[in-house]
């Protein structure tokens, strides 16, 4: 697909995703959420949902701060890369020789890279990581320190895959020990400056603190209520899980991390980064993967990096397809968030649109409306019921994606997975004449009112009616 196509296609969907999005969120009860969808430096997308603070009322926005959490990871990563480009660091150097305190350790034998890469069996969080949900302070580097030297190393180098926060606190000490600067400082130089952020940083700024959005407990049950959970400093730990941002601002970093784009690391480095350092499978079940400093995903057919983010109270999730440029970034607040759902999603909305606008580029159909709600044209019927519809069965959205109708069931989480198109037969829109177990190849009807407005539209054997209606129908 040429670059222009896929701007202009993710230009005609981007009202959708957000519309998407949103209705996920409110459907699965998330205090807020930031969607950022960007390319190459334009952005699509920029939502921002719901409340900043469930108990004040506030509504969110899209300057609110939120806490990325192991995104921090990625950015350590960047920093350590651009140190080895500089020769002030190599990804094989020893933790006994870089920090004197871990001498004869151990630790001491372990390397950078198997640090970056969760490869060097350190434990995860300590034997006591009930900082996580603020039962006491996150550790600080006398602390981090104590822990590896004391019961650090549960497997040895390479033995396993082990996620580990308390590794990537170290790596944030191996930064300052090389640089003789504070994790801070050298962040600011070499990720924060060079991007222009003003809304991301690496640890709690009390002076910013009207500006975080605030952090929610989770439900046990669908009727509990929320309770606000404080914002604390991750002390030591910032490399592993301190950050915050802004769902934007992590569109124009995730943009970095895109071949061509050097502005933090070269192409070489992040060749280094991308490729998988682990495949993490257990009992023959594949559960990830992982590179160095990144992690590795793919959602549908579309390889992706980049991290997700647990901090308590926020739930965070940013994609990005290094080849493509293409950058998703999901930001919600709550213990039970549903960002990476959502990041998926859209990058699957995102995925049917631009495979329909090549089919239409190709002539396999004819060029149809852009975007939920909009204008027909040649391909899509000028009286194709484009909306929301809603039954006793369920919500379901027809929408032109990249030229071609589809029906996309809102409430699913992988909506790619239960699409449908809708495609004109004999003069008849119907659904689109293939195999499956519902009403494939049935016609679609749709009833409308003196003015012109859609009454209710028939997909196959049920009824529907704008979900507006079919609310109004229902209440009581």
């Amino acid at each position: 697909m040429t670059d222009d196509r896929t701007a202009q296609t993710l230009r005609s969907i981007a009202p959708y995703l957000a519309d998407w999005a949103s209705f996920q969120a409110a459907y699965h009860g998330i205090p807020g959420l930031q969607l950022a969808v960007g390319r190459r430096g334009e952005v699509f997308v920029d939502l921002a949902w719901g409340k900043a603070d469930v108990e004040t009322g506030e509504d969110l926005t899209s300057d609110h701060l939120f806490r990325v959490a192991s995104h921090s990871k990625t950015f350590t990563g960047v920093m350590v890369m651009q140190l080895v480009e500089r020769g002030e660091l190599r990804l094989d150097d020893r933790v006994g020789d870089l920090v004197p305190e871990l001498d004869g350790s151990r630790a001491a034998g372990v390397t950078v890279r198997e640090l970056l890469g969760h490869q060097a069996g350190i434990i995860r969080d300590s034997s006591d990581g009930d900082f996580w949900q603020h039962h006491r302070p996150f550790l600080d580097r006398a602390e981090v320190l104590e822990c590896v030297r004391a019961e650090g190393v549960v497997f040895e180098p390479n033995e396993h895959f082990k996620y580990t926060n308390i590794g990537y606190s170290l790596l944030g000490i191996i930064i300052e020990q090389v640089t003789g600067k504070t994790y801070d400082e050298v962040a600011r130089v070499a990720v924060v400056e060079p991007l222009g952020l003003t809304r991301t940083g690496t640890e709690l700024d009390p002076a910013r603190a009207a500006e975080y959005a605030a952090g929610h407990t989770g439900r046990i049950a669908h009727g509990d209520a929320r309770r606000v959970i404080p914002h604390v400093d991750t002390r030591a730990m910032a490399a592993a899980t301190g950050w915050y941002s802004t769902a934007t601002e992590m569109v124009r970093y995730g943009a970095a991390h895109v071949y061509g784009d050097t502005t933090l690391i070269s192409d070489a480095s992040k060749r280094i980064m991308q490729r998988d350092e682990s495949r993490v499978a257990v009992r023959g079940k594949e559960l990830g993967r992982y590179g160095v400093g990144i992690e590795v995903g793919k959602v549908g057919d579309r390889e992706v990096v980049g991290h997700s983010g647990g901090y308590p109270g926020h739930i965070t999730r940013t994609w990005i397809d290094p080849v493509d440029g293409i950058v998703v970034s999901a930001l919600t607040n709550a213990v039970d968030g549903t960002a990476g759902q959502i990041a998926n999603g859209v990058i699957q909305l995102i995925n049917l649109a631009l495979a329909a606008a090549d089919e239409v580029a190709a002539g396999g159909v004819v060029a149809g409306a852009s975007g939920k709600g909009g204008d027909p044209a040649p391909g899509v019927p000028a009286d194709a019921p484009v909306g929301r519809f809603a039954n006793l069965w369920g919500v379901a959205d027809v929408v032109v994606l990249g030229g071609i109708l589809h029906t996309i069931n809102v409430r699913a989480a992988e909506p790619a997975e239960v699409a449908q198109r809708l495609v004109v037969s004999d003069g008849r829109l119907v659904q689109e004449p293939v195999a499956g177990f519902g009403t494939v190849g049935e016609p679609v009807q749709t009833d409308r009112d003196a003015d012109g407005e859609i009454v209710s539209v028939r997909i196959g054997a049920m009824t529907s009616w704008p979900i507006e209606q079919y609310r109004s129908r229902t209440a009581g």
